[in-house]
């Protein structure tokens, strides 16, 4: 039982500092690694999944707010759609088979996997500096869904505004049931629809999904919670394990090379991914 409590603490280490990194919650990580390495039953690896992503968001976010890459009005506005969809999956998933959440999360990592490549590919699309067509960005000025950031790079204070903002909360919705139905922070569809739909810079959609992240965590932990299906001996050394990872990620994103992470990071994700696929072609 020691072993396994050092192994769990080890697996929330990782996931804390891949999730603080990338703008994901840690429950990528560490719901397909206990169901796969510890045989845990899916509903209890997503619930202490969930309490592991709360822990990276309070961490990480702690971190984050001693720079300007945070936007407080931006996340308490997107959250009202995030938190309503958590809320709806986290009633849904006891309905739900668990061989078909295998499938689901299954389909997440490799989705996951294939933006990570993309990120590696492509340039940001995050420019967001107000540009030359007002009407897309007027809803997100009269809402006040705006801020600057200072690119540390080359010194310049960039502004941007929301854009497309029905489209942008339509995406925060699916993220919420997301993350009620998988455990997760889901913060991959948080960072894609600021960054490639609403137009925040990449750094500010990262740092702002971590802040949301706990919140929306927080709205389906409640249920799972309720429902029997967080153990505090499983979900505590995960936990304690994620705040000491995530904080050394946010302290250490500024000088680490990213795209090297990702790279890592993909083939990790394609094995889970085959691994939980399995386990469902099993009957879980």
């Amino acid at each position: 039982m020691g072993t396994n409590l050092f192994l769990m603490f080890f697996v929330g280490v990782v996931a804390g500092f891949i999730g603080s990194i990338l703008g994901l919650g840690g429950g990528i990580v560490v719901t397909p690694v206990l169901t796969s390495l510890f045989g845990v039953p899916i509903h209890l690896a997503i619930g202490a999944s969930l309490v592991a992503v709360l822990a990276t968001s309070a961490s990480a976010t702690h971190a984050f707010l001693a720079t300007d890459l945070v936007n407080l009005r931006v996340a308490s506005f997107l959250e009202v759609f995030t938190t309503s969809g958590a809320l709806l999956g986290a009633v849904l998933v006891g309905y739900i088979r668990p061989q078909l959440l295998f499938y689901l999360f299954a389909a997440l990592l490799l989705f996951q996997g294939w933006q990570m490549w993309r990120q590696i590919r492509a340039v940001s699309t995050a420019t967001a500096i107000i540009g030359a067509d007002p009407d897309r960005h007027r809803f997100g000025q009269r809402l006040g869904l705006m801020g600057t950031y200072i690119n540390r790079e080359t010194g310049h204070t960039i502004p941007y505004v929301l854009e497309r903002i029905p489209i942008g909360a339509s995406l925060m919705f699916g993220a919420g049931m997301a993350s009620g139905l998988l455990g997760i922070g889901s913060g991959t569809f948080k960072v894609l629809a600021m960054d490639g739909v609403m137009r925040i810079p990449l750094k500010v959609a990262t740092a702002t999904s971590t802040l949301m992240m706990g919140v929306t965590a927080l709205a389906s932990a409640v249920v799972y919670f309720l429902q029997g299906q967080i153990q505090p001996s499983l979900a505590g050394p995960i936990a304690g394990g994620v705040l000491l990872g995530a904080w050394l990620g946010a302290k250490l994103v500024p000088n680490l090379p990213v795209k090297v992470i990702r790279l890592a990071f993909i083939p990790v994700v394609g094995i889970m991914a085959a691994q939980l696929i399995c386990q469902g072609l099993q009957g879980g």
